[in-house]
């Protein structure tokens, strides 16, 4: 059809002609399913096709056999209770090391040992809160006497590492992960990290619930007249630099930014810069793949808000010219995460497989109170 020319000059053109993308109204009549629900929102309009456009990269992801994929973690998202859905994410197959926040992982330790988050009740203030040894994370609250509980199991981890050992915040979790998988029966992040050989660094060690244990055991130590250990955040950074440099191709899947985020993404500049000073013999190495959840505006200039062809600039992250694949999701994780990946492991057909799993896995025999009480002794 030939193009009409009027007289403001406009050149007005078929939509069709030009291979634009339509979109479709969301019938709720015809999504039976998360995965259904999520393609359908991905052919309208807003943060509802920025999910539909995050699922697809997830599940590229996922289906690229060559790709490490890194998950990287911050705000309060085990309190949340979206614990279970990085388990998923891990138990997949999908996540192959975690980077995180330790705050998020301590929150996590407590709801993987049993105890339990609360509902927030304004009746209360903060000050009362405080005096009853309720910690509030916004809606939510933290008894203090769940931090005490972690806390022992903790100190009991420590009391039996080998002085001569120096700690890192992945061995850590890699015994708190054993810990789990010895005497807890539910579900845990670093439960599922230890069975899958799945790494989680801590970048910011000591600031967290973690870190003050790992203090306050230094100082039980001393205070006994033995030698504390010694923890050395660099052995993380060597230790994941030394996972990504063996790499073929590489995907990040973030929640929230701050440092588990700038942690993670560094690792492209440190190897730039490894071949630059002469000290390696590679190409760059940069994210292939990059997935955010995030409502972090860009103009306030910090890392959680910057997108990803600004980190091309730093050499982070492939260029999308030359392949490289985003998505944003400029939105609070606990309504979009569910969704982007509940629908890709209905694509990849995990829930079938974990339903067919759990038919034929045995129950534990023990109570799991009376068998974390026993391992603390």
């Amino acid at each position: 059809m030939a193009k009409k020319k009027g007289l403001t000059g406009r050149v007005l053109h078929d939509p069709i002609e030009d291979r634009l993308t339509p979109i479709y109204p969301l019938d709720l009549s015809k999504t039976h399913t998360v995965d259904e629900l999520v393609r359908a929102m991905g052919q309208t309009a807003f943060t509802g096709r920025q999910v539909g456009d995050a699922a697809d990269v997830l599940e590229a992801m996922a289906r690229d056999k060559d790709c490490f994929v890194v998950l990287t973690l911050s705000g309060a998202m085990t309190v949340a209770k979206m614990g279970l859905v990085f388990c998923d994410l891990i138990d997949s197959g999908i996540v192959k090391a975690v980077v995180s926040t330790g705050a998020l992982m301590a929150h996590g330790l407590v709801e993987a040992a049993g105890k339990h988050h609360f509902r927030y009740d304004p009746k209360m203030c903060d000050k009362e809160l405080f005096f009853a040894g309720y910690n509030r994370v916004y809606d939510s609250l933290e008894p203090e006497l769940n931090l005490d509980y972690i806390e022992e199991i903790v100190e009991a981890l420590l009391d039996k590492w080998d002085p001569e050992e120096t700690v890192c915040s992945w061995k850590l979790n890699q015994r708190i992960g054993e810990y789990l998988h010895r005497y807890a029966p539910g579900r845990g992040i670093l439960k599922s990290a230890l069975e899958k050989n799945v790494p989680v660094f801590i970048p910011a060690f000591t600031d967290s619930e973690l870190g003050i244990d790992f203090a306050l055991h230094c100082r039980q130590r001393r205070k006994e007249g033995r030698d504390p250990l010694r923890f050395d955040s660099f052995a993380d950074f060597e230790h994941f630099a030394e996972i990504m440099l063996a790499t073929d191709r590489m995907g990040i899947f973030t929640i929230g930014g701050g440092v588990p985020r700038n942690w993670s993404q560094q690792f492209g500049v440190y190897a730039e810069l490894l071949a630059r000073r002469g000290y390696e013999d590679m190409p760059l190495k940069r994210y292939n793949y990059g997935l955010r959840i995030c409502p972090e505006p860009v103009h306030w200039g910090g890392l959680s808000g910057s997108t990803y062809t600004e980190a091309v600039s730093w050499g982070k992250f492939v260029p999308p010219d030359e392949g490289g694949r985003f998505a944003e999701v400029f939105d609070d994780a606990t309504v979009s995460l569910p969704l982007i990946v509940g629908a890709v492991l209905e694509r990849i057909g995990y829930f079938d497989r974990a339903t067919h799993a759990k038919r034929t896995k045995k129950s534990p025999g023990s109570n799991h109170h009376h068998a974390v009480a026993h391992a603390v002794r």
